[in-house]
């Protein structure tokens, strides 16, 4: 019994912290200035994503004659601390949940300053959510800790146009929540 009031007391302790930016959470890098999530919320559960960032070869915007690596989707698995598969993350951005839960994020800052050959980490706003479970109250998304996931370093030109290339990468997803 005094083991679980103590933890009740820490969770209480962090959850505070956390909420007035005093604490780092517990596991996760330190997040760069400008990828805070907003003030108020506080972590709720963060997952480790195993997978590829999928790049398709297309025309330039600007023009029709060049060619360059766009990122078509991300495809992976999402791990719980212990392992356990518990979601999917896919184009939308889109995380699932084994529950049926959805989360869809839409980027409002990245820091490129990662090592070269991975994605950037990145904080994302929900736009839109379903279903009642673990991604339903999802208000922010951090992307940290990326390994992998880079825009192929190999030309991209007329020859290759519509060919896809499939980059692993893994990385930490941090899942925010309106605090108490």
């Amino acid at each position: 019994m005094a083991r679980f009031g103590k933890a009740i007391t820490t969770a209480a302790a962090l959850l505070t912290l956390a909420s007035l930016g005093l604490a780092q959470a517990p596991g996760l890098p330190k997040v760069p200035p400008g990828l805070e999530p907003p003030a108020g919320q506080v972590l709720a559960f963060s997952l480790h994503a195993v997978g590829v960032q999928i790049y398709q070869c297309r025309a330039t915007q600007a023009d029709a004659a060049r060619f360059e690596w766009v990122l078509k989707a991300p495809q992976a698995d999402l791990f719980d601390p212990s392992g356990k598969q518990v979601g999917r993350h896919y184009a939308g951005p889109t995380w699932e949940g084994a529950d049926g839960s959805t989360v869809v994020g839409e980027v409002q800052s990245k820091d490129t300053t990662r090592s070269a050959g991975s994605i950037p980490w990145l904080l994302l706003s929900a736009k839109t959510h379903s279903g009642e479970g673990r991604f339903a109250p999802v208000q922010s998304i951090l992307r940290l800790d990326t390994s992998g996931g880079a825009a192929p370093a190999e030309a991209a030109d007329q020859a290759k146009a519509g060919q896809e290339i499939r980059v692993p990468y893994e990385a930490t997803y941090a899942f925010y929540v309106a605090g108490p």
